[in-house]
């Protein structure tokens, strides 16, 4: 592997931390509210946040691109606090990542919030806890495989992104030029050696990525009536 092979791969590995962190941040809230809601409010917000899972990463790059312009509501609001346009710039990759993935961390814990046994919740309730403090003590708590894996798959996600990461960071080296792109551009050289020693690292660590998902796996959280599924 070439040194720009190495700069490119951890810039993937920073992107995907920063991304992952944020999409625990806001995912976890996201997924505790549309587990426990009643509101008609519910299915347009799940169905806005899984809109990543049928389109197509250009359609939805193209989008964030345009939204992030300087005629963009997210451009204008950035340039109007001095932060200046996003596109092809590392927080862009950073919010287009954020969004992409985001329905890979909340549906997997907004199932695992359903799947938590309301009598506990209850007997919480019961003893003068609030909504916050029963998502903190109760909640969370018999979560958390869910939660840990749920990190992995946004992190992983990440790594592998390609379509919306060109889309929205073109193709800077150490700026916006992820290990996906790096390939890629190998590729296009006909660099076929160097690809394959690139995409090797990637593939062991997607492998890796697969049995911690596998492992955290067998610790779900009970379900409603106190069995697991």
């Amino acid at each position: 592997m070439t040194v720009e092979d190495w700069l490119a791969l951890a810039l993937s590995m920073r992107l995907a931390a920063t991304t992952a962190l944020i999409l625990m941040l806001v995912g976890i809230p996201i997924a505790w509210w549309l587990a426990q809601t009643r509101s008609w409010w519910r299915v347009p917000v799940a169905s806005i946040i899984s809109l990543p899972l049928v389109l197509p990463p250009t359609v939805l790059g193209f989008y964030l691109l345009m939204a992030m312009g300087p005629s963009g509501p997210i451009g204008r609001a950035t340039q109007s606090c001095g932060l200046g346009l996003l596109p092809f710039t590392f927080p862009g990759l950073v919010l287009g990542s954020v969004v992409y993935s985001l329905p890979f961390v909340v549906q997997p814990l907004e199932n695992a919030f359903a799947g938590v046994d309301s009598r506990l919740l209850e007997a919480a309730a019961t003893l003068r806890a609030g909504p916050w403090r029963r998502f903190f003590v109760v909640a969370l708590p018999a979560a958390q495989r869910s939660v840990l894996a749920s990190a992995v798959l946004g992190f992983a996600h990440t790594v592998g992104e390609f379509g919306i990461v060109l889309m929205i960071g073109g193709n800077i080296p150490q700026t916006t030029r992820v290990a996906s792109l790096q390939i890629y551009n190998h590729v296009e050289a006909l660099e076929y050696s160097r690809a394959n020693g690139l995409s090797a690292v990637l593939l062991g660590f997607s492998l890796c990525a697969l049995i911690a998902l596998a492992a955290l796996g067998n610790g779900r959280p009970a379900g409603r009536g106190g069995h697991s599924p």
